[in-house]
């Protein structure tokens, strides 16, 4: 199976919503490696790299996020591989 990377930024009311805790459980479910961090203009911007399917999983949810979220926006962006490290949350950038 394909494996492949991508790099989202996730506009929207994304911050103050739980949006990282619960990206990082779906990646998690879904085996993918990565991390995701809050930005300080208000997105949130995570990397997932695995399958092709469970990426493309990852990124159809990505467009709902949380209940309390409000996602307006995911852009796609390829994405070196980080290798098989696991998902993490990261710090504000």
């Amino acid at each position: 199976m394909a494996r492949i990377a991508v790099r989202l930024v996730i506009r929207g009311r994304v911050q103050g919503v739980g949006y990282r805790w619960w990206a990082r459980g779906q990646a998690r479910r879904l085996k993918l490696a990565g991390w995701v961090r809050n930005r300080s203009d208000g997105s949130v911007e995570l990397l997932a790299a695995g399958s092709s399917g469970a990426v493309e999983q990852l990124i159809e949810a990505c467009r709902y996020g949380p209940p309390a979220a409000q996602v307006t926006l995911v852009e796609r962006f390829e994405a070196d591989d980080p290798g098989s490290g696991g998902f993490e949350e990261r710090p504000t950038v």
